[in-house]
């Protein structure tokens, strides 16, 4: 049995940052008609068992519907047994479900935020992120139908040889108060005061601190900062630490914050992280971090924090290695 999960995150791509940056916009109609050209691509693959994250618009029941003539692809189709509460603990909890029934590789449909939730119950069962958020570091403009066709090979693999077409992604870890509270994927930056209404990143004038474990000139978001100044790879076991000013004085570096937004921050160091080793944040208070570009910790005054690099975080699917490997065994020839 090969089986595949598809966790479509409704909420992605919908917070603050469609209206004060040129954000796109990818609604859930368009999410479930991804996730049926994902069906399609699964079946062709011959996933004999796909269960999909139940969620409070339907993008799953939706998909399903609207397969028409290509009924036959959503007969293996299920829907996960769970509770639905409407937040980002949903996303955790279908991947910890679809871990423990054995799935051979996730599907996520978002944005950085959702593949860091999808994480935090995965284990060691593969990630393919698909991009409908805003900050897309690690999901990437996957077509649905080579995105099933990859995952329902790639599932069909002994267990073994299934990491052969990953990569291991670095985590950032928060410890707070001598204990791990939270870890982060992409990004963590550290902005001034204790506001987490809108949750989503995207004013300059408030952020001291940007740790990156992979940084690009060519993203968009926190990250970016980093790379502008110091780029580092995925493969590379080090990170970027960013040191923020807050001064309109000194070094600037501009930096795409989001799509349409290219703003410039004061900078007063650059910092390689090494794996292991804890970097304090700074001791101002009240200080709140995000995660993956959204907000999640506050730190109150007597909060002692720090940041740490790891090795040990989720597998991602390199699809391009995936259907090199299917091509050379033929896979798709009938």
């Amino acid at each position: 049995m090969s089986l595949v999960g598809i966790i479509a995150n409704p909420a992605s791509g919908k917070d603050i940052r469609r209206l004060v940056t040129q954000a796109l916009v990818i609604g859930n109609r368009e999410k479930a008609n991804i996730v049926r050209r994902i069906l399609i691509g699964l079946h062709a693959a011959g996933a004999s068992d796909v269960r999909i994250m139940p969620d409070t618009f339907g993008i799953g029941s939706m998909a399903l519907a609207g397969l028409g003539d290509q009924a036959e692809a959503g007969r293996a189709v299920r829907l996960l047994e769970m509770p639905v509460s409407g937040s980002a603990l949903d996303t955790a909890r279908a991947a910890r479900l679809l871990s423990e029934a054995g799935a051979g590789c996730i599907i996520t449909l978002g944005g950085d935020g959702t593949v860091r939730m999808a994480a935090q119950g995965s284990g060691e069962v593969p990630l393919l992120p698909i991009s409908t958020g805003t900050n897309n570091v690690l999901p990437g403009f996957i077509e649905g139908t080579v995105a099933g066709l990859a995952a329902g090979y790639l599932a069909a693999q002994p267990q073994a040889a299934r990491q052969e077409f990953c990569r291991r992604a670095k985590r950032l870890e928060v410890h707070l108060n001598g204990e791990l509270r939270d870890s982060a994927l992409v990004d963590i930056a550290a902005l001034t005061g204790s506001f987490t209404g809108t949750r989503a990143v995207w004013q300059a004038a408030d952020l001291r601190l940007i740790a990156s474990t992979r940084a690009a000139p060519t993203t968009i978001g926190l990250s970016s900062v980093a790379g502008m100044l110091d780029p580092v790879d995925p493969t590379e076991p080090e990170g970027v630490l960013v040191t923020l000013s807050g001064s309109p004085n000194g070094r600037r570096v501009l930096a795409p914050l989001g799509p349409g937004l290219v703003l410039p921050l004061a900078y007063s160091g650059v910092t390689r992280m090494q794996p292991g080793q804890p970097y304090p944040l700074p001791p101002e208070r009240p200080l709140t971090l995000a995660l993956d570009g959204e907000r999640e910790i506050v730190l109150k005054q007597g909060d002692q924090a720090a940041l740490i690099l790891a090795a040990n975080g989720p597998w991602i699917v390199n699809v391009e290695q995936v259907m090199a490997h299917a091509v050379r065994r033929r896979a798709f020839v009938i």
